[in-house]
Formats: structure tokens, C-alpha cells, sequence
């Protein structure tokens, strides 16, 4: 009886130290499969999930914005290529490898469109806004409006905006001027910036003392407080719809993005940003 007992008390034992040993190599296995799989996953094309796009300066920050909160969400990278739209256009036009084009109007998304560059016709995102602006320290009476500001300019000071011929903003800066009896700026007044950003930066950096921005980039804190900042009113100029729209060759990661940025939370950050809801 001993006996028997002494065979099935080894049996157990040498049974539970199998199951150890199974144990031990399971978690082996599963700990280097773990470390592996980013690789494997990589290699076989189901890595972490990077588009490219093509943007209008104007949302460089409310973009900022979306796709940090799209990759929390999602895990996938958008990588902004910013510019005038025009010049971004014509880049697509020419080869540029992006996905989707997020223009600052509707005509160059029309362009790319009429050329067979586009799976549709795009849809409206946004209706942007302009914004006069001054340095902070400035003495010019922006709070009595854009033609009061012209007028108070001395001989040499600069009234920066947008290339027209490039930027949308651009165009409907050189409207409001009009509209408002100030228009058109001499040569020797106006200094253009090749996309609304740098138009902007040369009124917070000083090159310029007054210009016409995106109200979108003149209230983001990084540049809001080198300025004093009126939006300017929307009948000043013809609407800016915004229109965005998916390029051919599209994947299925990017129209979801753009999906995306159509979705209700998107939209409530592009009007947190300044932007008005598209009509």
C-alpha cells in the first residue's frame, strides 16, 4: 500500500513538473511572440498606419488639433503638408504623393477635379474668416476698422497679406480692402506672403505693421499674443468655403480621416478654432 502511494506521489510530482515546464515555455513563447509582433506586423504591411496630405496654411492649427486627437483615437499618423493652395495645386498636378488635398476654396479643388485627379467633387468643410491684425504694441486704431487703419499709415509701413495669385485668403484680403474704399494698396505698401502663414508672420515678427489673416491663425495662442487681432466682417468679401477632397489612389485609411473630419466632433473643434459650420 505504501508502495502504490510512494509510484502516485512521484507521478503527481513528475506531473506537476511537467505542467511547469509547459507553463515556463507557454510564457516564453507568448513573451517573444510580444516583442516580435510590432516587426512582423510591420513586415507584413500591417504596421502603424501613416497618410500623407496636402493642406491650406490657414489650418495649421486647428489640424494640429485633429490629428493628434485622430492618432490617440485611431493609432494612425497624418503627416500635413502645408501651403498656399494654389501651389499645392499645382504640386498634386505635378506628381505630389498625398492622398488628400484640404484647400483653403473651392476652385482649386474644382482644378484638380476637372483634371481627373480626384475620385468626386469634394465636399465642404469649413467657411473661414478674416482678421485684421496688428504687432501688440502697435498705435494704429485697429478697434475703428480696416479703412481707418490704412488710412493712418505712415510713408514706408507695410500692410501684409497673402499672394493672391496663390492664396484664397489672399483674394478675399484684397476684396475687403476694396469693398471698404481702401483698396487697391499701392506697390510700395503691400508686402505678400507666398501663403497666409508667412503673411501673418510678418505683422508678429514686425516686418509689416498691419496685414489681413486667417482669423483661424490670429487667434491660436502661439501667434495671438505677439498681436492685437479684429475680425473683420463676413460681408467684406465673397464666403470662404473651404472645400477638402480625397485624391485618386485614395486608401481606405485616408477616407476614413476624411470621414472624419465631416464627423460632429471634428466640426465643433474647426468652430472652436474660428471657423463657421460649411452652408
Amino acid at each position: 500500500m505504501q508502495k502504490t502511494h510512494d509510484v502516485m506521489q512521484a507521478d503527481w510530482s513528475e506531473h506537476g513538473r511537467r505542467g511547469r515546464r509547459a507553463h515556463t515555455l507557454l510564457v516564453s513563447a507568448l513573451f517573444v511572440s510580444a516583442a516580435l509582433f510590432p516587426f512582423l506586423a510591420q513586415a507584413q504591411g500591417q504596421g502603424p498606419v501613416r497618410l500623407k496630405i496636402a493642406a491650406a496654411s490657414n489650418l495649421k492649427f486647428v489640424l494640429a488639433d485633429l490629428t493628434s486627437q485622430y492618432k490617440q483615437q485611431t493609432g494612425v499618423q497624418v503627416d500635413v503638408n502645408l501651403g498656399a493652395s494654389g501651389n499645392l495645386a499645382r504640386q498634386i498636378l505635378q506628381g505630389l504623393p498625398v492622398e488628400q488635398f484640404i484647400s483653403a476654396d473651392e476652385a482649386w479643388v474644382a482644378e484638380l477635379a476637372k483634371a481627373g485627379h480626384t475620385v468626386d467633387a469634394g465636399q465642404r468643410y469649413a467657411t473661414g474668416r478674416l482678421a485684421l491684425v496688428v504687432p501688440k504694441n502697435s498705435a494704429l486704431p485697429l478697434a475703428q476698422g480696416l479703412a481707418a487703419v490704412v488710412r493712418a499709415l505712415k510713408p514706408g509701413d507695410k500692410f501684409a497679406l497673402a499672394n493672391p495669385a496663390l492664396a484664397p485668403y489672399g483674394v478675399a484680403a484684397v476684396e475687403a480692402l476694396q469693398r471698404e474704399g481702401v483698396g487697391p494698396l499701392t506697390a510700395q505698401q503691400k508686402v505678400l506672403g507666398d501663403h497666409i502663414g508667412q503673411a501673418t508672420q510678418f505683422v508678429a515678427t514686425g516686418a509689416a505693421q498691419v496685414g489681413i489673416t486667417a482669423l483661424a491663425l490670429a487667434q491660436a495662442p502661439e501667434i495671438a499674443r505677439s498681436l492685437q487681432v479684429l475680425p473683420l466682417p463676413a460681408d467684406l468679401h465673397a464666403p470662404l468655403h473651404q472645400r477638402m477632397v480625397l485624391l485618386k489612389g485614395a486608401g481606405a485609411a485616408a477616407a476614413n480621416w476624411h470621414r472624419f473630419l465631416l464627423s460632429p466632433p471634428a466640426q465643433a473643434v474647426f468652430v472652436r478654432h474660428g471657423y463657421a459650420l460649411p452652408q
